[in-house]
C-alpha cells in the first residue's frame, strides 16, 4: 500500500534558478553538514550523520541509515530521489515554482510502500519528517 505524505508550500527568497541548481548537485549540500552539530541539538539526537555525493545523500536517523539517490531531474521545476537501500521502498520530491524573479515556492512529497500494520506507525514520523525537511531546505542560503 503506498502511503503519501506532502508538506506544506514553503517561500524560499531566491530564484527557482538558484534553488534548482544547489539542490540538483548534492555536493552543494557542505554547509547543512557545518551545521549538522547545531541541528542535533535541535533535533533532540535523532538525526546522527549525513553524507552525500553528486547524486545520494544518506541521513543516519536513530542507527538506521536511509540513502536516497537523484533519480530524475526536471530542469528548475523538480528532482526526484528513490530510496536506496532503505527499510521501506520509497521516493521523495522537491517540486519548485517561481513566485517572481528574486522567489520561489517549495514542495517536498514522500511517498512509501508499507503495509497496514506500518502505515499506522510511521505516518506520523514521516509527516514530521516531510514537513522538517522542508523547512531546513527553505532555511537553507541559496
Amino acid at each position: 500500500m503506498a502511503v503519501q505524505f506532502e508538506s506544506s508550500v514553503k517561500h524560499v527568497p531566491y530564484s527557482q534558478e538558484q534553488v534548482y541548481g544547489k539542490l540538483s548537485d548534492l555536493n552543494n549540500l557542505e554547509s547543512v553538514r557545518d551545521r549538522l552539530g547545531q541541528m542535533k541539538d535541535k533535533l533532540e539526537g535523532k538525526l546522527e550523520d549525513i553524507a552525500f555525493d553528486r547524486d545520494t545523500i544518506t541521513v543516519k536517523v536513530q542507527g538506521i541509515a536511509l540513502t536516497l539517490r537523484i533519480v530524475e531531474r526536471e530542469p528548475m521545476k523538480c528532482i526526484k530521489f528513490e530510496g536506496d537501500k532503505s527499510p521501506v521502498p520509497m521516493n521523495l520530491w522537491i517540486q519548485i515554482l517561481p513566485v517572481s524573479d528574486a522567489e520561489a515556492k517549495m514542495k517536498v512529497t514522500i511517498r512509501a510502500e508499507v503495509n497496514m500494520f506500518m502505515k499506522a506507525m510511521v505516518s506520523k514520523p514521516l509527516q514530521e519528517g516531510v514537513e522538517r525537511l522542508a523547512d531546513m531546505l527553505s532555511a537553507l542560503p541559496y
